[in-house]
């Protein structure tokens, strides 16, 4: 008996991690609905200020402006964006994985490399194995572009001064529930700004600016900055939601065939026990009629 009693204690357990899985599988669902969308609706505008930036840098002389200087890449910083809390199957791993080979390799280059982790799983994780600045977490529970303008100004007056030379942004690039990919971008010096290769022919646009092109490259050139960090913010926020759904979807299933695995297991001891006091039975009247 207490064999039986050790498996439904077993059965119950797992009936029980089975409701948590199942809430927080919704909870993530409804999460993911509303990060997807402002990340679908934040899309158009970031390829649409892209196209308009690189047709205003093509007008005037855009070495001139700092986030566009090149210099010999010694010292890099490296954005590195994670979530906050885990549960989300290895959507953290796979990008700490990626920055570790990333950082190894610039390393292995000669160059010095300081890292900005946003996310408590990144920065939890490297504050112990490198030197990181400017760390942020507990902030994608609730953020709008505030949050990437604060996270430019970590970067932006330092590239300004020279205190590091490129800086690159490495974050999960949401491709659907299941998949989101690390990806690895260079914020400075800023890679395509300017270059009319870059620019498809259909979308080489004639603008009419006011006011001049030089002004606008002057507020538009940290604006670009703040796009991408902010789209890099969303889709961090949709992929951690999809892949949280995704990962709970998973541990519910596998609860449901761990919990028939029991079931099934439970009724061949409880049958096993009750043949045994059959057997024990039927001894027993024989040995009565015996004797």
């Amino acid at each position: 008996m207490a064999a039986l009693k050790d498996i439904k204690r077993k059965i119950t357990a797992v009936q029980k991690t089975r409701q948590i899985t199942r809430a927080m599988n919704m909870v993530a669902a409804s999460k993911f609905k509303a990060a997807q969308m402002r990340m679908e609706n934040f899309r158009p505008y970031a390829v649409k200020f892209m196209e308009v930036l690189n047709s205003l840098a093509l007008r005037v002389d855009a070495r001139s402006h700092p986030l566009l200087a090149v210099r010999e890449p010694k010292r890099i910083r490296v954005i590195c964006m994670t979530s906050d809390r885990g549960l989300c199957g290895g959507f953290n791993n796979n990008l700490i994985k990626a920055t570790e080979r990333f950082v190894k390799e610039k390393v292995r280059e000669g160059r010095e490399v300081e890292l900005i982790p946003v996310g408590r799983k990144g920065r939890d994780f490297f504050r112990k194995k490198m030197k990181t600045i400017h760390p942020r977490a507990d902030v994608f529970g609730k953020f709008n572009m505030s949050l990437a303008v604060k996270i430019s100004g970590d970067v932006i007056p330092p590239f300004i001064g020279e205190e590091y030379d490129e800086l690159y942004l490495l974050y999960n690039e949401f491709v659907n529930v299941s998949i989101q990919r690390p990806s690895a971008v260079r914020l400075f010096p800023l890679p395509s700004i300017g270059r009319e290769e870059e620019i498809e022919p259909d979308k080489r646009l004639d603008y009419l600016y006011e006011p001049s092109e030089e002004a606008l490259l002057e507020k538009l050139l940290p604006m670009y900055v703040h796009v991408l960090i902010y789209r890099a913010l969303v889709e961090t926020s949709a992929g951690e939601n999809g892949a949280r759904m995704a990962a709970m979807d998973n541990a519910t299933r596998n609860c449901e065939d761990l919990i028939q695995s029991l079931t099934l297991k439970y009724n061949k001891v409880r049958q096993s026990a009750i043949t045994a006091e059959l057997m024990d039975i039927v001894g027993g009247t024989e040995a009565l009629a015996k004797g």
